[in-house]
C-alpha cells in the first residue's frame, strides 16, 4: 500500500544510500535496471541549509547550490517520484528546514540514524543518534508534522534485541512511512556476520514497513537472491548498497550485465548530466574492483576530466555528442553572456597565458585601470576545490563582484580568469595579443564595444622595472601563502556542476 505521499515501501527493491556513490547517474541507471526506490548521499543539514534552488535549464536538472556555487544535491523529473532524499541531522528545526527546501523536488525525507563514520557521527548525527531516542523521537515528529511527503529514516540494531525492538517501536509512533535497518551495530562493519535475528524480530515488532539492509557480501550477489534476503529476515522490503555500488545491474529481474557494460551506462548519464570527474572516476572504480590497476583502471584513475574518463572507455564520439546537444541548450545565455546571480556577475572565460604578450596580463590592466579611475586595489578572494585542487577566484572592484565559472589548475590563473571577466563586462582592454591594432580599427566604427588606451607603463614597462616588482608583491600571494589562504577559506562546488 503506498503512502499518503504516493510512495510505496512494501515489496521493493531501493538502491541504498551511499555516501560518493548516490549521485544522479547511479540513482538513475539504478531505476534503468530495476530498482523501486532510489535514496541519494546523505547530505549535512548545515550546508543543505543555505543552498538555492535553482532550475539548471541546459541540464534540465533541479539543482540546490551552495553560497560557495557547489551543487550539494542534483535531481531530475525522471527520478522526482523516486528518490529519498537523505540528510545527516541533529536537529529537529534545521532539519524540517532543509526538508521544506527541497520537498516538492523529492517522493520522500529520511534521516540517516545509521552511519557509523566520523563525517557523520561527530556532530551528533548518523548512529550517534541512536544512543538518543530522545532527540530521534523529537527529529522524525517534527518531519512528519511539517512535511506532506513521506518521512523514513535508516538505523542500525542496538547490542541488545530488545532495545532494537524498543527503539524501533519508538520511532514507528512518530507517523514515519518505513524504517530501513541495517543488520550489524554501530561498531561491526561488512567482515562481521549479518545479524538476521534482530531483523525478524523487528520486521515483526511493528506494523510500519521495515526495509532489510546489509546482506550484499553475505546473501545478495544477483536479483534472485533479493527474494531470500527479504525471506531470511522477514522484511517488507530489501535495500542494496555495496552489490549495487560493484554491479548496478543487480537490479534487473533477468540478471547481472557484464560489468563493462555497465560501466558505460553510468558513464553516459555521467556525461550527460554533467557529473563532476572525480566523482565519476570514483563510482567507475568501485565497479572494476581488482581490475582497478588493470590497463583500463589505470587510465581511468588518471583521467582528469569526462572527456579523459571517455576516451579510456572508446566513447569520445558520445561525449562530443552530448556537448554539442548541451551547447545547443544554452540558448539566450551563451558561455559569455554575463550573469548576475547573488550580486557576482559571472562569465565562462577562462586564461591562456599564450594569449597575452610577455609581462602582460588581464591583472594588470584591471589594477592600472583601477589606479587611473581612483578607486581601490582590486581584491581576490580565491577558494578550492579539494577533491581536484582546481581554483576559482572573485575579484571586488568599486564594490562590484566578478568570477569565471571555468575552474582553473593554479590559484594564480584563477585571478587572471577573475580579472578577465571584469575586464569584458566593463569592456575594458584585456591586454591580448593584437588588442591594440583591433582597438585602432574599432575605434572608428559605430556599435562596437569602446576601448580604452592601454596605458603607457604596461606597453613600455621593463620587465624587471621597480613598481612592477612592488605591485606583485602586494598583488600575489607567495606559493605557501596561498596556501594558506585556500586551506582557511571556504571550499567549492562540483561544477554547477
Amino acid at each position: 500500500m503506498a503512502t499518503p505521499g504516493g510512495l510505496c515501501f512494501r515489496d521493493i527493491t531501493a538502491l541504498a544510500p551511499m555516501v560518493r556513490v548516490g549521485t544522479l547517474p547511479m540513482r538513475l541507471l539504478a531505476l534503468d535496471y530495476g530498482a523501486d526506490i532510489v535514496y541519494c548521499e546523505e547530505l549535512i543539514d548545515i550546508k543543505m541549509v543555505t543552498c538555492e534552488r535553482v532550475v539548471n535549464e541546459e541540464l534540465d536538472t533541479v539543482d540546490f547550490v551552495a553560497p560557495d556555487e557547489r551543487v550539494m544535491f542534483r535531481t531530475c523529473e525522471r527520478e522526482r517520484d523516486r528518490v529519498v532524499f537523505q540528510m545527516g541531522t541533529a536537529d529537529p528545526d534545521r532539519a524540517l528546514a532543509v526538508a521544506l527546501l527541497v520537498e516538492k523536488d523529492v517522493a520522500a525525507i529520511d534521516v540517516n540514524m545509521g552511519c557509523p563514520k566520523e563525517y557523520s557521527t561527530k556532530g551528533g548525527m548518523g548512529a550517534a543518534l541512536l544512543s538518543d531516542p530522545d532527540k530521534i523521537e523529537a527529529i522524525l515528529t517534527k518531519l512528519v508534522q511539517g512535511l506532506s511527503k513521506p518521512v523514513t529514516c535508516k538505523i542500525r540494531i542496538l547490542p541488545s534485541m530488545e532495545d532494537t525492538v524498543r527503539l524501533v517501536q519508538r520511532i514507528e509512533r512518530t507517523g514515519v512511512a518505513a524504517i530501513a535497518v541495517h543488520g550489524r551495530t554501530r561498531e561491526e562493519r561488512p567482515k562481521h556476520p549479518l545479524h538476521c535475528d534482530f531483523l525478524r524480530a523487528v520486521s515483526g515488532a511493528v506494523g510500519v514497513p521495515v526495509i532489510a539492509n546489509g546482506g550484499s557480501l553475505d546473501m545478495v550477489k544477483s536479483f534472485e537472491d533479493v527474494g531470500v534476503f527479504r525471506s531470511a529476515t522477514g522484511a517488507a522490503a530489501v535495500m542494496l548498497a555495496r552489490a549495487a555500488m560493484w554491479n548496478p545491474s543487480v537490479f534487473r529481474r533477468q540478471g547481472l550485465l557484464p560489468v563493462q557494460t555497465v560501466m558505460e551506462d553510468y558513464l553516459k548519464y555521467a556525461v550527460r548530466y554533467d557529473n563532476h570527474a572525480f566523482n565519476t572516476k570514483y563510482c567507475l572504480c568501485q565497479m572494476l574492483r581488482d581490475k582497478v590497476e588493470s590497463e583500463m583502471g589505470k587510465r581511468v584513475k588518471t583521467a582528469q576530466t569526462l572527456s579523459d574518463i571517455c576516451a579510456a572507455y572508446g566513447m569520445q564520439a558520445y561525449y562530443e555528442e552530448v556537448q554539442v546537444l548541451l551547447r545547443s541548450r544554452r540558448g539566450l545565455h551563451p558561455p559569455e553572456t554575463p550573469v548576475t546571480l547573488g550580486g557576482v556577475t559571472t562569465m565562462a572565460l577562462r586564461f591562456h597565458r599564450r594569449d597575452y604578450p610577455p609581462e602582460i596580463t588581464p591583472k594588470m590592466f584591471l589594477l592600472e585601470w583601477c589606479r587611473k579611475e581612483k578607486l581601490e586595489q582590486p581584491h581576490y578572494h580565491t577558494v578550492d576545490r579539494p577533491q581536484d585542487r582546481l581554483f576559482l577566484s572573485t575579484v571586488t572592484v568599486d564594490n562590484k563582484q566578478y568570477r569565471s565559472t571555468l575552474w582553473e589548475k593554479s590559484k594564480k590563473g584563477a585571478e587572471q580568469a577573475a580579472a578577465l571577466v571584469c575586464l569584458r563586462v566593463l569592456r575594458l582592454p584585456e591586454g591580448r595579443r593584437g588588442e591594440e591594432q583591433q582597438q585602432e580599427e574599432e575605434s572608428g566604427l559605430g556599435g562596437k564595444r569602446k576601448r580604452a588606451v592601454a596605458p603607457p607603463l604596461l606597453a613600455a614597462a621593463p620587465p624587471q622595472e621597480e613598481e612592477e616588482r612592488e605591485v606583485n608583491k602586494k598583488i600575489h600571494l607567495s606559493d605557501r601563502e596561498a596556501e594558506t589562504e585556500v586551506t582557511n577559506g571556504n571550499h567549492h562546488k562540483t561544477h554547477m556542476p
